[in-house]
């Protein structure tokens, strides 16, 4: 009989314990990633590091979700760098969630459905200090906040004020960008140091850029 309670005291002990393991504090950084370059990387070490979080995960999106809609290459070319870019980094790893969903990708539903499947993880959702100011204009940017925080990456020339809390993080200045990326392949211009070498390597053998897209 002892030995029948004490089981039951170990039951509730542990079910007690399970329900006060701390959740799992976990990054992420969305975007179209065409194709990723250092400064997407360096965002993401930084704000992972300075906040302790466990894994950055990088996510692409299928589709922007904005009005006007911007050309971009395939997806499956746009994750294939991706995976190249972090493969040596066990902090990073890829989310495909907005891939597999397809279409237009808003940031709520796509957060509705890794909080659903995520119960144990508190998400942090990383933006450019330059996409603070259109906070109000995400689409159903309320529920939004209540399912991640925002972490914001300082930028000179924006304000860091906000309606919304913010994490601000400092994280060093890179003047680099897809675009620029892409308009220096198109016009046959180097673009060594600006990406990891294994993702020029992949551009220039599946001659991605060459028209810009």
């Amino acid at each position: 009989m002892q030995g029948h309670s004490f089981g039951k005291v170990q039951t509730v002990a542990a079910l007690q314990s399970a329900q006060h393991v701390p959740k799992k504090q976990v990054g992420i950084l969305g975007g179209n990633f065409n194709p990723v370059h250092y400064a997407h990387l360096v965002m993401g070490e930084q704000v992972g590091q300075a906040l302790g979080l466990e894994k950055v995960y990088f996510m692409p999106e299928y589709l922007p979700p904005h009005i006007d809609e911007k050309e971009t290459i395939p997806a499956v070319h746009r994750l294939a760098m991706l995976e190249l870019a972090i493969a040596d980094n066990p902090l990073f790893a890829v989310e495909t969630i907005e891939l597999a969903r397809k279409g237009k990708s808003y940031t709520v539903e796509t957060m509705r459905e890794l909080t659903a499947l995520h119960p144990d993880t508190n998400y942090y959702f990383i933006i450019g200090g330059d996409m603070v100011q259109y906070l109000p204009k995400w689409h159903q940017i309320d529920e939004l906040m209540q399912l991640v925080t925002f972490v914001g990456v300082r930028r000179p020339g924006y304000p860091i004020e906000s309606d919304y809390p913010i994490i601000w993080i400092d994280v060093p200045l890179m003047d680099v960008s897809s675009t620029t990326i892409r308009k220096k392949v198109e016009q046959g211009c180097s673009v060594r140091y600006l990406l990891p070498e294994n993702v020029l390597h992949y551009i220039q053998e599946k001659e991605l850029y060459l028209d810009d897209v």
